[in-house]
């Protein structure tokens, strides 16, 4: 069968081949590939979970009264932003949301089929477009590194025929802050809702976390997910909140669907969601992390920038390295670390390396060990002159 949708190969998988460098070190490889947390939720979280007793019913679409009190707590206690309780619905992790709603809001406005993503970001932004037939559309970056978003210059066409714009701030993978105030004036002068993709608010190295909510909620919707704040990827557990309109449209689409979030999640997310210490304790580990690993890839000769939030260091990579994939292979092969080429992020974003500070210090200790051993990357040796150390 021609003419179909062919699905791409997942980013991820096309990691093989340095995979099997980085797996030629002692010690093994240090996966820095994916955004996937390492460290161990809290035991009061994880109790939570075991002993509901919500397993036997089927929970409620939106999510339970307890946890929609909790998230809209969140909201007021870390951004000062109030939602009002019918404004506010769960989702099955944050992924399925990002990749859904263009599916679902085409049928609310058929008319419209344009989804605008920023252009260096988190692939299922553009993806979600696919699968709903609508057509994706990058907004250029503000930035030199491929960060923020430069609404002037979206062709009045394409504003005329969006969908809803995506934002994520702090930014996957740059790492750099959009500025939200300016995003949802853009979406309500356009009547073009604007989603805020806020998964790492809590993770914000310049000044406060920040919300799009804090600008009020007509016409623009937050997103948020425990995976990254808590270290629950895999409970799969986040919410949306903010227009009224939206998020009812939304939630009742859902239901009908049958997306739910299992009963046991939503009330360990109630518990996490209560509770900011054991993300303070986070905070401080990827803090050490970003500042141990970008010491280490700057003595390598390959310096980044610390950033604005997230946890993911946005390498460029330095002459002679002709683009991101090829300093991924010397590091694969020289560190034994498995990293992100920038092409998994966009086509503006070829010249660079992700680098997500996800394992534990012991692990990112190798990877120093292994560089400094090595010496510099850039030099008069290429990368392939340099054989794992063993």
């Amino acid at each position: 069968m021609t003419g179909g949708f062919e699905p791409p190969p997942y980013p991820y998988h096309r990691l093989g081949a340095l995979a099997e460098l980085a797996g030629a070190h002692a010690g093994g490889p240090v996966d820095c590939s994916v955004g996937t947390p390492c460290d161990p939720p809290a035991p009061f979280v994880v109790a939570a979970m075991a002993g509901s007793g919500t397993e036997r019913g089927y929970p409620e679409s939106a999510g339970s009264a307890a946890l929609r009190d909790a998230a809209r707590a969140f909201l007021q206690r870390r951004f000062g932003a109030l939602v009002e309780p019918d404004s506010l619905s769960a989702c099955v992790g944050t992924k399925e949301f990002v990749a859904s709603v263009p599916q679902y809001l085409h049928l609310r406005r058929p008319e419209r089929d344009v989804v605008l993503f920023p252009a260096v970001s988190y692939p299922t932004y553009a993806m979600g477009a696919l699968l709903a037939g609508c057509r994706p559309v990058a907004v250029p970056p503000s930035g030199p590194d491929g960060g923020g978003l430069a609404l002037e210059r979206i062709d009045p066409a394409d504003a005329a025929a969006a969908l809803l714009l995506w934002v994520n701030s702090p930014s996957n993978p740059t790492g750099s802050l959009s500025d939200l105030e300016a995003a949802a004036d853009w979406g309500r002068r356009r009547g073009v809702p604007v989603f805020s993709d806020e998964c790492y608010s809590e993770f914000t190295w310049s000044g406060r976390p920040r919300s799009i909510l804090e600008h009020g909620s007509e016409g623009v919707v937050a997103v948020h997910s425990l995976s990254k704040r808590s270290n629950l990827a895999g409970v799969r557990a986040g919410f949306y909140a903010g227009d009224t309109e939206l998020v009812r449209f939304l939630t009742e689409v859902r239901r009908h669907a049958g997306l739910m979030v299992p009963g046991p999640i939503q009330a360990a997310a109630v518990a996490a969601l209560g509770d900011d210490a054991h993300v303070e304790t986070q905070r401080a580990r990827y803090s050490e992390r970003l500042a141990f690993l970008a010491e280490a890839l700057a003595r390598a000769g390959c310096p980044a920038p610390a950033p604005e939030g997230g946890f993911y260091l946005w390498v460029p990579a330095p002459a002679p390295f002709a683009n991101g994939w090829d300093l991924a292979e010397a590091l694969a092969r020289t560190g034994g670390m498995l990293t992100s080429p920038g092409d998994f992020y966009g086509t503006e974003s070829p010249g660079y390396v992700r680098v997500a500070v996800v394992q534990p210090m012991a692990r990112l200790a190798l990877v120093g060990e292994r560089l400094e051993a090595a010496g510099p990357l850039v030099g008069d040796t290429t990368p392939e002159d340099r054989a794992p150390a063993r």
